[in-house]
C-alpha cells in the first residue's frame, strides 16, 4: 500500500493533484476542499489511498490519515465505491460523518450527491459499528481556502470535479451567488459548494 506521496506539486487539475516524487508525477484524485490547499511548486504531503481494479490503479489523496481511514472504511458499506466515499469527505468533515452516523442523521447524509433517504437509512445501519465515535476534532461542513484564483472557478471546477455536467454547474455557481456576493470579497468555497450540491439535490 502507498500509505502517503510527498513533494512538489507538479500540476493541478479540478479533481487531482500531480505530485513530483523522485522524478516521477503521480496523479492523486482528491476533494475540492484538499486541492484548495495545494499551490503548483509548493511542497505537499498526502495521506493516500489506493484503490485496485480489474483495469486501473487510483490513487486518493487526503489532508490527514484520518480523512484516509475514513475513506476506506466508508466503503465497507455496500453500495460504497472510492468516488462516493470521496463525495462524502467533499461535504463532510470524518467527525461529521462520525457524529451523523453516530446519531442517526439522515439529513447529512441526503447532502451528498448520489444518496438519496433510502440510500442514507441504509448507510446508517450499515456504518453504525464501524466509524467509531467522534474524536472531538474537525467537525463541520467544509470550510475551504480562500479562493484566491476565484470563487467561481474554484466552485465551478469542483462540481465538475465531482461529476456533474457543465449546464448543472453553471445553474448551481448562479443559485449560490447571492451566498457569496454577501459573504464579501473573499467568500470561501468551502460553504458554497455545499450550499450548491444541495441545490442540485433539489433539482435531481
Amino acid at each position: 500500500m502507498i500509505a502517503f506521496v510527498s513533494g512538489p506539486v507538479a500540476a493541478l487539475a479540478p479533481d487531482a493533484a500531480v505530485v513530483e516524487v523522485g522524478g516521477i508525477g503521480i496523479a492523486v484524485q482528491c476533494t475540492p476542499d484538499t486541492l484548495s490547499t495545494l499551490r503548483v511548486g509548493a511542497d505537499a504531503r498526502l495521506a493516500t489511498s489506493l484503490v485496485v481494479r480489474e483495469d486501473s490503479l487510483t490513487l486518493y489523496g487526503f489532508a490527514d490519515d484520518d480523512e484516509r481511514q475514513v475513506f476506506e472504511l466508508l466503503q465497507t458499506a455496500s453500495g460504497v465505491g472510492p468516488r462516493l466515499a470521496q463525495a462524502m469527505l467533499a461535504v463532510h468533515r470524518p467527525d461529521t460523518l462520525r457524529r451523523a452516523v453516530a446519531t442517526g442523521d439522515e439529513k447529512a447524509l441526503t447532502a451528498v450527491p448520489g444518496i438519496g433517504k433510502k440510500g442514507a437509512q441504509k448507510l446508517l445501519l450499515e456504518l453504525k459499528d464501524r466509524l467509531g465515535e467522534p474524536l472531538g476534532t474537525g467537525t463541520g461542513t467544509r470550510t475551504g481556502a480562500p479562493a484566491a484564483a476565484g470563487w467561481r472557478d474554484q466552485l465551478h471546477a469542483a462540481l465538475i470535479g465531482l461529476g456533474y455536467a457543465t449546464r448543472e454547474a453553471d445553474e448551481a455557481v448562479a443559485a449560490v451567488t447571492p451566498q457569496a456576493e454577501a459573504a464579501g470579497a473573499t467568500p470561501q468555497v468551502g460553504p458554497l459548494l455545499k450550499a450548491a450540491l444541495q441545490t442540485l439535490n433539489r433539482t435531481r
